[in-house]
């Protein structure tokens, strides 16, 4: 899970993608980076940390053009610590691409091979993003007869990479004096919407992985790009855009609604403040069958992302609602953190319980997943420290029982601390009285309620099924033993 930002602007663009950057840096803080190009020179500078500690002025005089990329990194596959995974990425030939993607690669060891062994390219990182750039380039070389790169061409040189490459990913790509091409995988997995500005000088265009990049700097939010869709805006700004896959299915990924995504976003036609609304109207009617509603004193969020939730269960159950804990905002999301020791160690420092608010209650904690569980527990104790009598958990999600392989950091099962546990010895594990889970039925008809074009979301943390296809026990064992190792 990454950020990624595009801009084709009249004037210099770099502010503008830094503070697009800014409005996503919640998708990651591991690294980031910019490139711009000014007439067929790029600019571009990227480091490990976040938007803020990674540019300082110096760099930005450097980024020169009125058309560029941006991303911030969150690493899956990869290495977290190497600056050179950093995005984006370049290739000189063909005409000179610079390249940002959100997403994972589910065939990346095979497509690293074939790109060796066939295409005669060269990988110089452990990045998959670096594999989906070569496999572009490749493709567009194949693809382009003459000097100047044509949309039709384009989009053939990204319909043969649909067919190549499997998993989730949203690119943006700026082309070298020609213009800029973005396009969604053939499920949509990732998101990545489309924008404009008009101005008195013309209409600018973005592409960002969510509306808030865009209305937080004037953009107005045009569209979501289509599954399996690439769209072109050459330096004329003229957009051409083609379906590029041969089989396409919107499935866009149920974890942006519950935990990723910025709640004043909007993501395939479903708004991401009310999606959590509605998961807490129907988690609300789970906990009423599930709990002794006259054993709960108070309802409390685990804040920030669950707050929307929270505040709905307790309406729809007539139960007070209070703000128990404070966060510290400059602590970073726990659950993004590369390493569980430093996950654990930093709960403490990110949260502080209010004992006015916990002494003597029985307390629902709402939160938007359980996922490794380390925070739950530590949340638990904290709960109790400060005075609390019982402490009952409710998931806005549902239980996190599979790797997600499409951009989300939980690779191995053993890490998941509903696998192989019942929903009463996950309560016992995180040290509550009581657990509910929301049902994934009621989570993606909340949704589908919302918006009723989407047929089906990837859900495979859930229930473990991989809408690529090419995923089974034995992809699964590997990607778990490469991470232990």
């Amino acid at each position: 899970m990454c950020g990624v930002v595009g801009v084709v602007g009249n004037n210099s663009v770099n502010q503008l993608v830094y503070d697009s950057l800014l409005l996503l840096q919640h998708r990651g803080q591991d690294a980031a980076g910019i490139a711009t190009v000014n007439g067929s020179i790029f600019g571009l500078f990227k480091a490990n940390g976040m938007v803020r500690d990674v540019f300082r002025t110096r760099n930005m005089r450097s980024l020169l053009g009125n058309s560029g990329v941006g991303h911030v990194r969150y690493p899956t596959a990869g290495s977290c610590s190497s600056e050179e995974e950093a995005q984006p990425f370049y290739v000189n030939a063909p005409f000179g691409l610079m390249f940002a993607t959100n997403g994972n690669l589910t065939n990346a060891q095979q497509l690293r091979k074939h790109l060796f062994r066939v295409d005669r390219r060269h990988i110089n990182t452990n990045s998959d993003s670096e594999v989906l750039l070569n496999v572009l380039a490749h493709e567009i070389q194949n693809h382009v007869t003459g000097l100047n790169p044509t949309p039709d061409e384009l989009f053939a040189a990204v319909a043969q990479v649909h067919k190549r490459v499997k998993g989730a990913y949203a690119v943006v790509v700026q082309i070298a004096d020609y213009g800029m091409l973005a396009f969604r995988d053939p499920n949509a997995i990732r998101p990545l919407c489309m924008g404009k500005n008009e101005t008195e000088q013309g209409t600018e265009y973005m592409f960002a992985s969510e509306s808030v990049a865009l209305s937080g700097v004037g953009f107005e939010l045009v569209r979501d790009i289509e599954p399996g869709e690439a769209v072109f805006i050459n330096n004329e700004r003229q957009i051409f855009s083609q379906q590029c896959a041969e089989h396409s299915q919107l499935r866009p990924c149920l974890f942006e609604y519950v935990y990723f995504a910025r709640p004043d976003s909007t993501i395939d036609g479903i708004n991401v403040y009310n999606a959590r609304l509605a998961m807490g109207e129907v988690l609300a009617d789970k906990v009423a069958k599930e709990l002794r509603l006259g054993d709960i004193d108070v309802v409390m969020p685990i804040p920030d992302t669950s707050r929307p939730s929270a505040m709905q269960l307790a309406s729809r159950l007539n139960l007070d609602y209070r703000e128990g804990f404070i966060k510290n905002r400059y602590i970073g999301r726990t659950f993004i953190m590369p390493g569980q020791a430093v996950r654990k160690k930093s709960v403490r420092q990110k949260l502080n319980a209010m004992s006015a608010e916990f002494k003597g209650k029985s307390v629902l904690l709402v939160d938007d997943s359980i996922v490794r569980g380390t925070t739950s527990r530590e949340i638990a104790e904290m709960a109790r420290d400060a005075g609390a009598r019982k402490v009952y958990f409710a998931s806005a999600a549902p239980a996190v029982r599979f790797p997600n392989v499409y951009g989300i950091d939980m690779p191995t099962q053993k890490e998941l601390i509903a696998f192989n546990r019942s929903t009463e010895e996950v309560a016992k594990a995180i040290t509550a009285n009581g657990l509910v889970y929301q049902d994934l039925d009621s989570l993606k008809d909340c949704l589908r309620a919302i918006n009723p074009h989407i047929k089906d979301f990837e859900s495979s943390c859930f229930d473990g099924y991989y809408v690529t296809g090419d995923v089974d026990e034995a992809y699964l064992k590997r990607l778990g033993e490469s991470r232990e190792s």
